[in-house]
């Protein structure tokens, strides 16, 4: 009987002490918060649309021409894909404390506060729905993620994310 207890407390251990590689994150929680950019995202030269919560950022580097304003006829939705990982990135970077724009848009970020850790997703795409204004002056990208898989540093997976819709960005028409 001893030799039962003993096997099961060894079992019982070795389960405890190997991690299945799932990073247990209770909220990653940015769907009351605004998109950002520094500047048009169209007309700069890097696409980075950010979106911060306190100490916490979830950021969208877009691959190049993305958020491109052709030619649309009204009352049409053009969709475009890019994937995770191959033509876009998306980190999520926790911060030693409050972080605001000026750390993603000076030319020199501050020197506090300081990345504690940055978690990259491997995989997922970004989908883009492209419509024009009403006013026919703007288009409106409706910026959504699917499938994103966040991996951190030393290989653990985040679970129980759900990140669906990224947010909505305005540009201009260019004439």
């Amino acid at each position: 009987m001893r030799n039962i207890f003993l096997t099961a407390f060894l079992l019982l251990l070795l389960n405890s002490s190997c991690s299945d590689g799932d990073l247990q994150i209770e909220t990653i929680d940015f769907d009351s918060v605004a998109v950002q950019s520094c500047g048009d995202p169209v007309a700069s030269a890097a696409n980075i649309l950010f979106k911060i919560n306190q100490d916490e950022a979830l950021i969208l580097d877009l691959q190049s021409g993305v958020l491109n304003n052709g030619v649309m006829q009204a009352d049409t939705t053009v969709v475009t894909e890019s994937t995770v990982s191959g033509q876009s990135q998306i980190f999520y970077r926790i911060f030693s404390d409050n972080v605001t724009s000026n750390y993603f848009c000076d030319d020199f970020p501050p020197v506090t506060p300081t990345v504690i850790e940055e978690i990259v997703a491997e995989d997922g795409m970004v989908l883009i729905n492209t419509t024009m204004s009403a006013d026919s002056t703007s288009f409106i990208h409706v910026i959504e993620l699917s499938g994103i898989s966040l991996v951190s540093d030393s290989g653990e997976r985040i679970t129980d994310l759900t990140i669906n819709e990224f947010g909505e960005v305005t540009t201009a028409i260019s004439n």
